[in-house]
């Protein structure tokens, strides 16, 4: 299921809006901030799908009724645009575990590319909900590399895919390999440029996070 946040009435389109903007851009500390409210957004609006528990709490004046989350949530982040986006979901919800992962394209001089996958740090996954974040979605490749890396972790009940923009061709690439994902995006481009980067997208979503780093 690929859920298309756009075409809902929301702030969240305006924070897409200053984030594709190349005259906001300029303001580092203010792309950081969108990227994070739209993962805050975001891990809202998966919360709902989430199954809860009815509980009992004592309060000063007597008992609750109420609800608390069935399942443990694990949140995986791959960097390094990634780290503002998983704030975003971390400060919604704040007792899920976390798993970081380190993936990048490996160009060839064939302007083909492969994706490397340096590091990945992860918690047992077994029955939880998984939320993996990556703030573009171009091919998919680095997602699928992500999923496959995790398989040795556990078998969670569930996984999310959450970026703030994604192309048509990622999404049927990740479709094709795992139908019963979701993917949960802010807005959808459907071009990707010969070296497949998003069109219009944003630009580098980690290099206007951070700063440009040096190439190789």
């Amino acid at each position: 299921m690929v859920y298309d946040l756009s075409k809902s009435a929301s702030i969240l389109n305006h924070y897409v809006t200053q984030l594709r903007d190349v005259k906001v851009q300029q303001d580092r500390m203010r792309f950081r901030e969108n990227i994070k409210r739209c993962g805050q957004l975001l891990a809202y609006e998966i919360s709902k799908t989430f199954n809860y528990d009815k509980c009992e709490v004592d309060t000063p004046l007597g008992v609750a009724p109420c609800k608390r989350l069935d399942k443990q949530v694990v949140i995986a982040s791959i960097m390094r645009a990634g780290l503002p986006f998983h704030n975003g979901f971390l400060s919604i919800l704040d007792e899920a575990d976390n798993a970081f992962v380190s993936a990048y394209r490996k160009h060839h001089k064939d302007g083909t590319f492969e994706i490397d996958l340096q590091y990945l740090t992860c918690p047992n996954l077994d029955d939880s909900i998984l939320i993996i974040g990556d703030a573009m979605l171009a091919t998919g490749a680095s997602i699928h590399k992500t999923i496959q890396s995790m398989g040795e972790y556990g078998k969670p009940h569930k996984i999310h895919i959450a970026t703030v923009i994604a192309s048509t061709e990622g999404i049927k690439y990740i479709q094709r390999f795992y139908p019963n994902v979701n993917i949960w995006t802010c807005a959808i481009d459907e071009e990707l440029t010969a070296k497949s980067y998003i069109v219009p997208g944003l630009g580098d979503a980690g290099d206007l996070s951070f700063g440009e780093k040096m190439q190789d």
